[in-house]
């Protein structure tokens, strides 16, 4: 046989941002389950920032808009001068133009050309203005969604560390919460019992009904310590307090009989 405490695995839930605590939907001892909404913050700055984000994208796509009407308005002075250098050329084969206005036209061609170029290379920049505003939008999207505080999973809760109205903090700790479905039994077992314990190995557990009845439950060995360490404090005789031991989890489903704290022994 082993002595112990009960114990859960609790997570505690932390803030992701910093603001006011406009809503704190958990209270102690609140049964909760994945995903519900324990908690908003005040997310108002970060909401003035994605509408200020957005509209300085709209204002680069008219930019880009812009340039590609200047483009399209120098291919069709380019395609009109290409008409007139056909005609021009029909004209020289007859005598009635000369090669300069054909070397004209030809040099009004390359000038478009170099214009259209030069024209082009401003969508790159207006490109690059543009992904690091939308990197920047993702980057402000996901500190907004971080203002809403969901449960991470199905529990009790524990502990409340904030109240409604307080400033939260990045880091700060909201709320504990854990499943109290099965608790944790760990007990401490001497070097000489412990080949008899293995993993997923089930035992029987015993805990104090009243005062003179103890009532049992079913418990399987989840985690056994590799190392040796002295027995607990809460082992109160000195021979047991000097031994070695090893320290043993058994996992115990709970009918909410069993509480955190309670001692139980296998």
């Amino acid at each position: 046989d082993a002595f112990g405490n009960f114990e859960a695995n609790p997570v505690i839930v932390s803030s992701e941002s910093s603001g006011k605590v406009l809503q704190l939907n958990v209270e102690k001892g609140q049964k909760i389950d994945e995903g519900f909404l324990a908690a908003v913050i005040d997310s108002t700055q970060l909401h003035l920032k994605l509408k200020q984000l957005e509209a300085q994208q709209d204002a680069v796509q008219s930019k880009r808009q812009s340039i590609r009407a200047q483009v399209d308005v120098l291919k069709q002075q380019k395609k009109n001068l290409l008409d007139d250098k056909k005609r021009v050329e029909d004209m020289l084969k007859d005598g009635a133009a000369t090669k300069k206005q054909l070397d004209d036209i030809t040099g009004r061609i390359a000038v478009i050309d170099r214009q259209i170029e030069s024209t082009q290379t401003q969508f790159t920049a207006v490109n690059s203005e543009l992904n690091v505003l939308k990197t920047q939008a993702a980057s402000t999207k996901d500190l907004f969604d971080r203002c809403t505080v969901e449960s991470p999973a199905n529990g009790t809760v524990l502990e409340t560390y904030i109240e409604q109205g307080e400033l939260a903090g990045p880091g700060k700790p909201l709320f504990k919460v854990a499943n109290l479905d099965n608790l944790i039994l760990k007990v401490y077992v001497s070097g000489a019992q412990l080949p008899n314990v293995k993993i997923g190995q089930e035992v029987e557990v015993w805990v104090d009904k009243n005062a003179e009845e103890n009532q049992s439950f079913t418990g399987e060995v989840i985690w056994i310590s590799s190392e040796a360490e002295f027995t607990p404090k809460i082992i109160q005789t000195k021979e047991e307090r000097v031994k070695l031991v090893y320290a043993v989890k058994v996992k115990v489903q709970n009918d909410g009989t069993l509480k955190i704290g309670m001692p139980g022994e296998i």
